[in-house]
């Protein structure tokens, strides 16, 4: 009975995470100048998506432990729904910043593969998960991760121009993923240099 319900619930948020990236997907389109069904239509920005539930138990001596080392995503878009410990931080002009839970909240994040295919005009943000002498700390993060890991991406032909020229060259998401996954931990968080033009 209980899986049932948990199950039951999962997918009624689930359905209500993807409608809301559909909705975000379309206010993105239109702040780069495109049709509002441009990323989701077009590329295919939110076709798949995986969902990821993180638990980090309390922790006796934080200053001694790693937590989740400064990474950006894997994915376009990522939403993310915190419980009230908190510990996320996001690197804001070269400084770490606490993102604070607001209750009934979510974070959203740009993705690696959307800085890419908006040629920078959107940034991925840094960010990392500090632990907590206070908790569990509980998380669920929805993201992003587009059409196949074989389709190929590159920068919006209608956002280049002669004054704009291609920043990444044509990459597959399972490229991508192979330099994300041979990395150390520290090397994680710029994947996405790997695919900058020269």
């Amino acid at each position: 009975m209980i899986i049932q319900k948990c199950r039951e619930a999962t997918l009624e948020c689930t359905n209500h995470v993807v409608k809301l990236a559909d909705q975000l997907f379309g206010l993105l389109s239109e702040a780069l100048g495109l049709k509002p069904d441009y990323l989701t239509r077009e590329m295919e920005c939110a076709k798949f998506y995986t969902c990821v539930c993180h638990y980090y138990p309390a922790c006796p001596e934080p200053e001694l432990t790693l937590g989740t080392s400064k990474h950006t995503d894997p994915a376009f878009l990522t939403i993310l729904l915190q419980d009230e410990v908190g510990g996320l931080q996001v690197l804001h002009d070269n400084q770490w910043v606490n993102i604070d839970p607001i209750s009934g909240g979510l974070i959203i994040n740009i993705g690696d593969f959307l800085q890419a295919i908006s040629n920078d005009r959107l940034k991925s943000v840094e960010h990392r998960v500090l632990p907590n002498r206070v908790g569990p700390r509980i998380s669920v993060g929805y993201f992003f991760i587009g059409e196949t890991a074989a389709k190929s991406y590159s920068p919006i032909k209608e956002l280049l121009s002669d004054e704009n020229p291609p920043l990444y060259r044509a990459f597959s998401i399972e490229e991508y993923r192979a330099k994300f996954f041979s990395q150390g931990l520290d090397d994680k968080y710029r994947v996405l240099d790997k695919f900058r033009r020269l």
